[in-house]
Parts: structure tokens; sequence; C-alpha cells
């Protein structure tokens, strides 16, 4: 039997759970809970709806004032915890989804909550409702967070304003403005955890889709400081440097595209077998007169149901390449079945990209068997 992620919401995690949920519930009816929980609906429930039912059966058991609730629902983490339930992060994100339902009304008691208990599971998800019925509330509240001792604070401050967080709820004030974010990322942008330092990537990357400008000059006056903040920029820019922006490219230095040239670009597989592998080879040539960093990808046109091809960008390789140097590039890009891609049969394309520009670009057949 096959093992999938909703099954972290399992009998063995709601039976341990319940001994907590006695500790701190007087009266706490544990087979009334799990046989809530356990209804008709359960086995068809994928990972979100599960934890969405988990919280709306705990509402059930919890106090109606939901200050209480709130002070009950850090007592819970508290005693998980201690309980050595520390393993259980992403099945714990009933407790912050309870809090963004049911606490929407109460924004002190909720941010106290979410302050404590993103230190065990992740609330990130969970803030951002608060941040668009209480913008200029949760920025004051995110700039605090962002100087707390504990780094998944400062963590909730960068990735719970993130205006394009995957699987979340978009934030459109911070896509026509980013401002009110960057003196968050401006106290996380020397963080000496890098699972912060990340997230301001992240944060910074998702800006730049709306606002490659305000991107750009805040990575201007960041890099150069650090080797860490310099990876960060790297990170931060790297959906600019997909898209082959010309100020992006120039801020790392990268040389110019048209000193360099490919020739005996060719497609050893013109046709390709659903679940085998596209081969193709190109000759790179520096025709400059001194060493260049060069940035090497390939682009890959998918068809797509309506018959229309959409592009993606693959990295090959950086790095510097000597005066009139001439060298051969193999690649090969794979066509077997993943859940985040479904494929189409017919023509598609790659093509070959040195610093941001296409120098060439042939086509091949995918064929379905």
């Amino acid at each position: 039997m096959s093992y999938q992620l909703k099954d972290l919401y399992s009998p063995e995690f709601y039976h341990r759970f319940s001994k907590i949920l006695s500790q701190e519930i007087p009266g706490f009816d544990a087979k009334k809970f799990q046989r809530l929980i356990f209804d008709e609906a359960w086995h068809s429930r994928e990972l979100k709806e599960r934890m969405w039912h988990t919280s709306q059966v705990l509402n059930g058991f919890f106090p109606e004032s939901f200050e209480s609730a709130g002070d009950l629902i850090i007592r819970l983490v508290d005693a998980s915890v201690a309980d050595g339930f520390t393993d259980a992060g992403l099945q714990f994100m009933c407790l912050p989804d309870y809090v963004e339902r049911y606490g929407l009304e109460d924004f002190d008691t909720s941010v106290r909550v979410f302050e404590h208990i993103t230190q065990f599971t992740s609330c990130e998800f969970a803030v951002r409702p608060f941040v668009i019925r209480y913008p200029d509330k949760m920025v004051l509240k995110m700039v605090s967070w962002s100087k707390h001792p504990n780094e998944h604070v400062r963590r909730l401050a960068s990735e719970g304003s993130r205006s394009r967080l995957p699987w979340a709820i978009a934030l459109p004030d911070f896509k026509k403005d980013p401002a009110p974010v960057l003196p968050i990322l401006e106290n996380l942008k020397h963080d000496p955890s890098e699972y912060v330092r990340r997230s301001v990537a992240n944060n910074l990357n998702d800006i730049a889709k709306d606002n490659p400008q305000i991107t750009l000059e805040v990575c201007r006056e960041w890099i150069g400081k650090t080797q860490e903040t310099d990876r960060l920029v790297k990170h931060a820019c790297r959906t600019l440097l997909k898209a082959g922006n010309p100020d992006a490219l120039q801020l790392f230095g990268y040389g110019d595209p048209n000193i360099f040239a490919i020739s005996d670009f060719k497609i050893e597989t013109p046709e390709v077998l659903f679940g085998k592998d596209l081969k193709f080879f190109f000759k790179l040539i520096h025709t400059g007169n001194k060493e260049e960093l060069v940035r090497l990808e390939y682009g890959m046109y998918y068809m797509k149901a309506n018959g229309k091809l959409s592009k993606k960008v693959f990295k090959i390789s950086e790095r510097p390449i000597e005066a009139g140097s001439e060298e051969v590039v193999n690649r090969k890009q794979s066509f077997r079945p993943i859940s985040t891609r479904k494929y189409y049969p017919g023509r598609h394309e790659v093509s070959v990209i040195i610093n941001g520009e296409e120098k060439g670009r042939k086509a091949f057949e995918l064929v379905m068997k």
C-alpha cells in the first residue's frame, strides 16, 4: 500500500493528540473526538481537507471565547513539545488554521498565538488573511517579528509577507506596492540563519515578478557586502535571470551575449518517446579577446493542450570562459511522467540561451505510445 502525504493525519496521530487534549481540556471526550474526525468522508479527503476538518472538529471542544481558545492552543503546543511531539509540525498546522478560521476578529490574541506556535508549526499560510484585513497593524507586527530571537518567528515575518507565496492566497496590495515589506527584509538581510535568508530571497523574487526594478534596486544595494548576502541576492534574482533581464545579468557580471556563438546545434532524438529523453548537443564558441563569465541555459518549449508552446528555462552552467575557446556541450531532458507536468504529443522545441539571449532553436516530436 503506497504512502500518501495525507496519511500524516493517521489514527496514531489522533490517538496521541487526544491524550494531549485530555490533559488540557477538562472532561474531554476522546472517543467522540475521534468518531467526529473519522467520519464517512474521511478517506476521500486530501491533506488540506483533513487539516480543515480537524480544526472544525476541534472548534466543538474548544472554549467559545477565542481569547480562551488561544490560550488553550498555546498550552497544547507546549504540552505537545514536552511530550516529544516535535516531528509532527505538518499535522499541527490544524492549529494555525483554527486561528485563521475563528480568530480573524481578535487581532491581538491571534498574533500572540501565531508568534508562539510558529516556533512549533508553520503559520505562514494562516497569517495572510490577517495581512489583508489589518495591513498596517500586521506590517508593524512583522517588523517586530523580524527582530525576534527565534528564527522561526523571524522567518514568519518574511514568509508571511510574500506577495505570491505558493499554495497560499496572494497579497494584492503588496503586489501593487511592496514598499511596506522592504523594512522587514532589510532587518533580515544579514540574518544568521540561512533558513531565514532563503525566505528573504524568495520574498524578493516574488516582488521581482510584479516590480522588477524594486528588486533590482534592493539587490544593487545589498550585493558585495558578504558572501551570504551575495547568495541571497543571486537567489532573489533567479526569475529575472531566467527571463534574460539585462539589468540582472549585468548585476552579476555576465558578458555580452554577442561575443558568444553556437554551431553544430543538433537534436540526436528528433522523435522522443514518452518516458524517454530528449538528447541534443551544440558547440559553444567564445569570439571575444578576454575571459568572460557565461550563463548557459536551454529553453524547453512544451506543447500545451491548446496546441500552443509554453517555455520553461533550465540552467546548464555558469562559469568563466577563456577567450577564443570552443567546447561541445551535451544535454538531455527527461520526458518521464511527473506529477507537476502533463505532456502532450506533437511538436516541441528546444533553444540554447547564452547570457539571456537565445542563440538557436530546433524542433522535435514527442510521441505518446
